[in-house]
């Protein structure tokens, strides 16, 4: 059990690690998004002592008979009470290469929207494909809604391989059908990897239970998955998200603008558009912007 917990109050990592991994997971209810999160954290030793035992009492408390990893993600009483995931579950762990934000998002149609939140944000999709079911309609929406988001790496895994022998002959259908789905989407990376979330196999280590598949398990793919091209540093993009005024009256006039650049670089002095109205601004020469002191002068 101690293997997977993280005893000083988060993973010991041994260099710095400074590049971050959006990801979002995505997939038909029950085809094993929040056990996939939930092998993750715990293999990768990111989950706290306090927060496994909790995990174990209450799989011992509800007859699950087995570890259920699931808990660590489905938070809300409803969605343990229902068995799906309802809310997006954001987790965080990081490894020596790269630091992770993983979104739970909900595979119910019901809450595709919430799945859209999820994977706004996100470099790269996991949409996990259960093998005794095959490709669903949700599976084929959710890699839709990748390829409509501009997600450029699509990781499919085949869960529950331990329910059908791990055979081979179920993992490359299931290849054959996503890959000519996929061939319609504007989706320019895509691997599959066969899994076993319960289980652990090929999550974060290699399994011998798949002596066919030649490819890495998925930590190593996460970890080692090129996202620095990724970035548009042509065209300047920046969503306002929050518009700050300190309302005193030494700065009555003033206005500051938050938000995340989402593409390009700005520079002092470039002339910015504000959409939709297509209005023009440039700062005047030589002149320099009162900033108010406090906290609000990083937002100016």
């Amino acid at each position: 059990m101690a293997s997977g917990v993280a005893t000083g109050g988060c993973a010991a990592v041994s260099t710095r690690t400074t590049e971050l991994l959006r990801i979002a997971t995505a997939g038909s209810v029950d085809d094993g998004k929040s056990t996939l999160i939930g092998r993750l954290l715990h293999d990768s030793k990111s989950i706290l002592e306090d927060q496994l035992e909790h995990v174990v009492q209450t799989s011992e408390r509800r007859g699950d008979g087995y570890l259920n990893l699931a808990l660590l993600t489905d938070g809300l009483r409803a969605e343990r009470e229902q068995g799906i995931t309802i809310d997006v579950a954001y987790r965080y762990f990081q490894t020596p290469r790269r630091k992770f934000i993983l979104a739970d998002t909900p595979g119910h149609e019901q809450y595709t929207r919430n799945m859209v939140t999820g994977a706004s944000t996100a470099d790269l999709s996991i949409v996990l494909v259960d093998a005794r079911k095959g490709v669903s309609e949700q599976t084929r929406r959710h890699a839709y809604i990748t390829s409509l988001l501009r997600i450029p790496h699509m990781v499919v895994c085949v869960n529950k391989m331990d329910l059908v022998d791990y055979d081979e002959a179920v993992f490359y259908r299931i290849l054959d059908e996503m890959t000519d789905w996929a061939a319609r989407l504007a989706i320019p990376d895509i691997t599959f990897i066969p899994i076993s979330a319960l289980n652990g196999d090929n999550v974060v280590d290699r399994s011998w239970m798949t002596p066919w598949y030649g490819g890495a398990p998925l930590l190593y793919h996460l970890e080692h998955v090129v996202i620095a091209p990724d970035r548009n540093l042509a065209d300047v993009r920046f969503p306002v998200q929050w518009v700050i005024r300190p309302m005193s009256d030494e700065h009555h006039d003033y206005r500051s603008y938050a938000g995340q650049v989402a593409g390009g670089v700005l520079r002092p002095g470039d002339e910015v558009i504000v959409l939709p109205g297509g209005r023009r601004s440039r700062p005047a020469p030589g002149r320099r912007r009162r900033r108010p002191p406090g906290p609000c002068r990083r937002g100016g």
